[in-house]
């Protein structure tokens, strides 16, 4: 009996960075959320996007551009680099839900079987993403978009380009195979304290291969120009699974670094949001 109370006992992540990133309660989160969500009238379903995971401060705005431009369906696959160095190097989220202060967000438990079957060398894993920020910050503006939205958090530690080919091109399957749409975010930072100068050239040259569609592009670009983005592997790995999801072009939303916010320009972050779609599909309307 003890067993079976443990094995339904249902698993809930508490956050990690509420009160610290964004604010901790819900009235002050609604709030500023609904100030950073530029919310454009002709908007596009998810297919994915890359947004930043700072402090609301510095990366807020530009997370809110990004999800201001996308209807965001009700099932979502957030990929986020690990950064604790803890857990599963492919780490799918093992709780039932995540708990911010907007309320549970649901883990997508049908999304997660479908993963694992698929790319076996994920495993369900809670460490990863114990401590992790890069996930949790997303939830906010993925509820303030979709009230129902349930969410597949995968962590991701450093893989081999064939390694991040392999398991896009499985979740790029599981989404194909999925009755409803299925967006994809990858949250990530980008270059982390150079000059201001030096870190957009830096993110430039990444940027335009994650506008080219080019996961092998991105992966050799951040690693041969030693490009300190945080989640180049959850980019490369997403760019490979919408290759075969019908993606054809992506939009630059919005950039800005650390410095625009501290006036610190010597060692800054940089922040982009960009959003990546079917031409065929046309604008949703307000």
């Amino acid at each position: 009996m003890g067993l079976d109370m443990r094995k339904n006992k249902r698993s809930v992540r508490q956050p990690a960075v509420a009160g610290v990133f964004y604010p901790d309660d819900e009235q002050n989160l609604r709030r500023l959320v609904d100030e950073l969500l530029d919310v454009s009238p002709q908007r596009h379903q998810l297919l994915a996007c890359l947004v930043p995971h700072a402090g609301y401060v510095y990366s807020g705005a530009v997370a809110g551009s990004v999800f201001g431009h996308l209807d965001v369906p009700e099932r979502v696959i957030v990929l986020g680099p690990n950064h604790t160095g803890h857990g599963a190097e492919i780490a799918v989220a093992s709780q039932d839900a995540w708990q911010t202060p907007l309320g549970e967000v649901a883990v997508d438990q049908d999304l997660a079987e479908a993963v694992l079957d698929a790319f076996p060398a994920a495993s369900r894993d809670g460490q990863a993403h114990w401590r992790e920020h890069s996930i949790e910050v997303q939830l906010p503006f993925l509820v303030a978009r979709c009230e129902s939205v349930s969410v597949l958090p995968i962590c991701l530690m450093h893989l081999e380009m064939e390694r991040c080919l392999e398991l896009g091109e499985a979740l790029g399957r599981v989404v194909s195979q999925q009755d409803g749409p299925v967006g994809i975010v990858v949250s990530t930072d980008m270059t982390h304290y150079e000059s201001d100068v030096v870190a957009r050239a830096k993110d430039e040259a990444a940027l335009e291969a994650v506008l080219s569609l080019d996961p092998e592009a991105l992966y050799r670009t951040v690693h041969e120009s030693r490009i300190s983005m945080c989640g180049a592997i959850p980019a490369t790995v997403a760019l490979a699974a919408i290759a075969g999801l019908g993606a054809v072009e992506g939009h630059r939303i919005a950039y800005a670094t650390s410095g625009d916010t501290s006036g610190e320009r010597t060692a800054v972050v940089g922040y982009a949001g960009i959003c990546i779609h079917r031409t065929e599909n046309e604008p949703s309307q307000t």
